[in-house]
């Protein structure tokens, strides 16, 4: 489980959020041990052949919704802005985060929370020069290879 350790040590490091939230390192690193597809489902999301239409389609939904400073702010180099989990399904809408959800076993709501402390961080590290690449992330093979390569710097 190391890939999964850097990517959950350097995405919550990088958010800065689980100070905010009062919740250490070690609480996220326990709730994705006990469900580690969440991270699987969180790249597919991104990935250019996901449902999203990858990181430029959930760029649009998020302006969609009126949280385009949102995820332009986790894309960027300044500060990544929180989101709620309530928040993130508004977004995806009910229905994919229940499809998610049910695909892994586990509450739309406690995907949606757990998906909502880590997509700012994950989305900031594989956009590191503050720019969406043209050609979005790549499959979701190349997003989990592009994310252990980052990490490992």
């Amino acid at each position: 489980m190391g890939l999964l350790d850097n990517v959950l040590g350097a995405v919550m490091g990088a958010q800065g959020q689980s100070a905010q939230q009062g919740e250490g390192l070690g609480g996220i690193l326990a709730m994705v041990a006990n469900n580690p597809q969440i991270m699987r489902a969180i790249a597919d999301m991104l990935s250019n052949e996901g449902a999203q239409g990858g990181l430029a389609g959930l760029v649009e939904k998020f302006k969609q919704a009126g949280l385009g400073d949102v995820i332009g702010s986790w894309i960027g180099n300044g500060a990544n802005q929180a989101i709620s989990g309530e928040q993130l399904t508004h977004v995806l809408g009910g229905d994919t985060m229940n499809g998610m959800a049910q695909k892994i076993g586990m509450n739309a709501g406690d995907l949606a929370q757990q998906m909502s402390q880590l997509l700012p961080g994950m989305v900031n590290k594989l956009t590191p020069g503050g720019q969406a690449p043209t050609g979005g992330l790549g499959n979701s093979a190349d997003l989990m290879g592009m994310l252990g390569g980052l990490l490992g710097k």
